[in-house]
């Protein structure tokens, strides 16, 4: 495990979900199984989307698109528990025309400290050819509204 470096930009819009962990996340130890955390990453994927008034319910048929995955990176810290609430901190790190790479970082709530850190990168496709496409623009204006200001 790598020490945890806190790289939220200065000025970047941050979202924040809590999940516990539950008995089917937990390997036999009780500890926190590193295939568990991309599925916390996933609902503090869709409460940003909520908050921004993209609701993952709706979102994806009245906009006739998906958002799939291209790359998922990981890197473990410490380890979570049974029982143990994770607060969730994502933040957008760049918004291109058809993709959009975001960071969550799981911090344990018990230890206060970083336990997990994912960053997704998702693209664009159409709902029906599942080609790529441009991100829907009032999507795409709301994850760069997200985005901290470039430092000179």
């Amino acid at each position: 495990m790598t020490k945890f470096k806190d790289t939220l930009p200065s000025g970047a819009r941050s979202f924040e979900a809590r999940l516990q962990v539950q008995w089917a996340d937990v390997d036999i130890a009780g500890i926190m199984y590193f295939a568990a955390y991309p599925r916390f990453a996933e609902y503090a994927e869709m409460q940003l989307f909520a908050e921004l008034g993209f609701p993952y319910e709706t979102v994806f048929t009245q906009y006739d698109f998906w958002l799939p995955r291209v790359r998922v990176e990981a890197e473990y810290h410490a380890p979570a528990m049974m029982s143990d609430w994770l607060r969730m901190r994502t933040h957008i790190e760049r918004v291109g025309s058809s993709s959009v790479r975001w960071k969550t970082v799981l911090f344990n709530e018990r230890t206060g400290e970083a336990g997990a850190a994912l960053t997704f990168i998702v693209a664009a496709i159409d709902g029906v050819t599942k080609k790529s496409r441009p991100l829907p623009e009032p999507i795409r204006s709301a994850l760069l509204a997200c985005v901290a200001a470039p430092t000179a």
